[in-house]
């Protein structure tokens, strides 16, 4: 009942529009936290700031971004334990699976998948015209379900991982990556510095795990699982330096996709050679192997996608109803008549 009355109170603020009330501070309140500015530049005088810095500072000499030592305000505390449980399931060496939200936007129907049994909840932005306010409404209305949130984003973009990731979402994918550099971008939009860039503006993820061990912000990347998709020829190419980018923890042989652009089917001797060159990517890099629900059994594959909501509702239909399932009387007339 308390977790049922915490959903229906989340959802309720969000409606009103205070997702910033409930998350990380604005610019304004963390500025107003400080009460003095002994290191202020003096009013209307050139500090010098970009040629010299403050005696004690950790950074000397004239500025540069690339040598810039980052410092320790955001480390995780010592012996910080994992507290999502797909990482930690990925951690142990088992199987994971995501439930495909493909269409629906409906949070009750969103929750019932969250609860059916998988392990995170794949909410599809790629091939689905859903926007980011259905899905952030949707991952508030059971944050704390069986499956943790997850999402498919459209493309490797700062504003739709940012989107997924202020939303809530601990499973980040990320489709049709074609080259090494385009890796390099999803996974930076992904993780806070200093691993990646990611802003750190707030959101719904900061009122949802504001009271994991450690504090969401300096446990974040420790706890969020990306995943990059190979679907291409070009994204075959550089699977092996993918594979090895810091922060990747798995690699999608895309079953569909890569046949859409090769021109095989599975079972062609030139299809096969492509999946088995991410397998071969993912072995190599000691990251995880996902690929559709279908392969579980092949060999070192250990993450999966599963079907969607429609077929989940049919598969559960018919267990539930067993020899009584696809039973209705057909009339002689009307549009239910045998065809």
């Amino acid at each position: 009942m308390r977790k049922l009355l915490f959903s229906v109170s989340l959802g309720a603020a969000l409606t009103m529009g205070a997702v910033a009330a409930m998350g990380q501070a604005g610019e304004d309140d963390v500025a107003a936290a400080m009460k003095h500015y002994p290191l202020a530049a003096r009013p209307g005088e050139d500090s010098h700031a970009i040629d010299k810095a403050p005696a004690g500072a950790v950074n000397q000499g004239k500025f540069d971004d690339k040598t810039w030592k980052y410092g320790h305000a955001w480390d995780a505390p010592n012996g910080a334990k994992i507290w999502n449980p797909v990482k930690l399931k990925l951690m142990q060496g088992k199987k994971v699976t995501g439930g495909t939200l493909f269409a629906a936007s409906d949070p009750s129907t969103y929750c019932a998948m969250a609860n059916a049994g998988y392990d995170f909840i794949w909410v599809e932005h790629q091939h689905n015209a859903r926007d980011w306010d259905a899905t952030q409404k949707m991952y508030a209305a059971c944050p704390y379900a069986k499956a943790v949130p997850g999402v498919r984003v459209a493309y490797t973009d700062e504003r739709e991982e940012q989107h997924a990731l202020d939303a809530g979402a601990l499973v980040l994918v990320v489709p049709t990556i074609r080259s090494y550099e385009e890796a390099i971008k999803a996974r930076n939009w992904a993780y806070f510095p200093p691993l990646g860039r990611r802003s750190n503006g707030g959101g719904q993820a900061f009122a949802l795990y504001n009271n994991v061990p450690g504090g969401y912000r300096a446990t974040a990347n420790d706890n969020i699982v990306l995943i990059l998709m190979i679907e291409t020829l070009d994204g075959l190419k550089d699977a092996d330096r993918i594979a090895k980018i810091p922060g990747v923890d798995a690699i999608f042989a895309a079953s569909g996709d890569l046949g859409n652009h090769s021109g095989y089917k599975q079972n062609d001797p030139d299809y096969e050679r492509e999946i088995n060159i991410v397998h071969d990517a993912a072995i190599k890099a000691g990251v995880r192997l996902c690929g559709p629900l279908a392969w579980r059994d092949r060999p070192d594959f250990t993450c999966f996608q599963a079907g969607s909501e429609a077929k989940a509702i049919t598969l559960g239909a018919k267990e539930e109803l067993g020899n009584l399932a696809d039973t209705q009387a057909v009339p002689e007339v009307g549009p239910w008549a045998k065809k």
